[in-house]
């Protein structure tokens, strides 16, 4: 107990299913969802209980909530498997979300969140071993609760899965949804003819071309471990501010991706690296770009806000390891909005999905999810700045903190900024990446990334 560790005794375990009766159907992946592996993704809230409620009535409400909001999500209600030439599909049969009630010896404050491979990861966060999604509800000693989900990452995206936390939270204060979500696969359908430019070949690959993993025996090989800080709005503008030169404003995302790119490569320096390559994506949501005007589809524009589904493309760029250590950070930020521009636009969208068309049904991923280790670093940053912490109130308060929980099982690292409910214009960061890359950010970095502290979160 000395070191943060606790328990977590399971109560409880039940399935929710939708409230109302669903026909049973299938519902077909889109292209743009086959391009994800078979991974899980993990969000959870942490909450004061400020209105004392018993955990009972809190459950109650979840369940209760739950029950409705999976009528109009009723994906999350489903199973996936596989059709008859292999690929995943959803049969949308109610089946449920499994549901856990769980009670942790520990307080909200007594938390270690800057450590969540300690605090989090198979503790708070369900592992989901049936359907879509799984959901668990601790009760914490001092009366405050996490309320916890792991989904399938085939199924839904950042902005999908948000969509849903809202609306659960919406139908617990008995409010009309802000937004119904459209399953309307039409909308991600391949042109015909397709047109593939050929830089999607750069970006994606078949996994039938991947070369077979390498069989590690070094038991002191660096390892990808899980961290979360806080970054300040004054850091935030200090960093926009040395990224942006010559007239063009860089944005935040654009300025703290090349600041992380120079840190990553940075720690690979050592004897006959220099020369070695370090890569950096960065997850662009393809939403909006797909509502553009124009002629292809249009009517169907307005749709895409409430797509419920993947919508998303990886983007990367390849630099030296020396360039980026030694360059400056305006130059790396050039660099960074450079092969962004090729990945913002309607076309590169609807190419992608011409693309895994042209490969199916042989499965497909983006490079870069593969990449890392012998032949450099490698990390992907995804925006959560649409992380609805603000939002998700059941009743009982908004939550203390949230965060997304991705350790993706990649070589790559993954980060995620989201934006920090204690004080305007900081964000939260989590980082998944390999310790020795962490050592040398909480080194080097430290005025930037600062460990999360319930100190800091103590401000709300």
């Amino acid at each position: 107990m000395e070191r943060g560790e606790f328990k977590v005794t399971m109560i409880k375990q039940e399935v929710v299913a939708a409230a109302l009766p669903l026909q049973e159907h299938w519902l077909p992946l889109s292209n743009l969802d086959l391009l994800l592996p078979p991974v899980d993704v993990g969000v959870f809230f942490c909450y004061k209980n400020e209105q004392s409620m018993s955990f009972w009535s809190m459950v109650g409400v979840l369940r209760k909530a739950m029950a409705q909001a999976l009528v109009t999500f009723y994906a999350f209600s489903g199973e996936v498997v596989q059709n008859s030439v292999g690929e995943p599909e959803i049969l949308c049969n109610n089946r449920g979300v499994d549901f856990f009630e769980a009670f942790a010896d520990v307080e909200l404050k007594g938390l270690n969140l800057y450590d969540p491979d300690e605090s989090i990861e198979g503790k708070l966060v369900p592992k989901k071993k049936h359907g879509v999604l799984a959901v668990q509800a601790t009760e914490l000693k001092c009366g405050g609760m996490v309320v916890a989900c792991s989904f399938d990452h085939r199924i839904a995206d950042a902005y999908s899965t948000n969509m849903f936390l809202v609306s659960w939270a919406e139908m617990a204060q008995s409010k009309s949804l802000s937004l119904l979500p459209t399953f309307r696969r039409s909308l991600l359908n391949p042109r015909r003819p397709g047109h593939i430019d050929p830089s999607l070949n750069d970006m994606y690959v078949p996994i039938t071309a991947l070369p077979p993993p390498k069989n590690d025996t070094d038991v002191d090989q660096d390892h990808l471990i899980s961290r979360i800080y806080y970054v300040t709005a004054e850091q935030l503008d200090n960093l926009q501010a040395l990224a942006s030169s010559n007239g063009f404003k860089r944005t935040k995302l654009e300025s703290f991706c090349a600041f992380l790119w120079k840190m990553v490569a940075n720690s690979d320096t050592k004897i006959g690296c220099a020369k070695k390559l370090c890569k950096m994506g960065i997850v662009v949501d393809g939403r909006t770009r797909l509502s553009e005007r124009g002629n292809y589809r249009s009517h169907q524009a307005s749709h895409m806000a409430a797509y419920f589904g993947n919508v998303l493309s990886i983007p990367f760029g390849v630099e030296k390891v020396e360039d980026l250590v030694e360059k400056s950070l305006n130059w790396v930020a050039e660099e960074v909005h450079d092969f962004l521009k090729c990945a913002v636009t309607k076309e590169h969208f609807l190419g992608l999905i011409d693309w895994v068309e042209a490969h199916r049904p042989v499965p497909a991923l983006a490079k870069i999810y593969s990449s890392g280790s012998e032949e450099g670093p490698a990390f992907v940053v995804s925006s959560g700045q649409r992380f609805p912490v603000s939002e998700v109130d059941f009743g009982w308060g908004l939550p203390v903190f949230g965060s997304y929980h991705f350790p993706w099982g990649g070589n790559a690292g993954y980060v995620m900024p989201m934006p920090s409910p204690a004080r305007k214009g900081d964000w939260i960061v989590y980082m998944h990446i390999f310790k020795g890359q962490l050592e040398l950010i909480e080194k080097e970095a430290a005025h930037v990334f600062r460990p999360l502290t319930f100190d800091y979160l103590s401000q709300i």
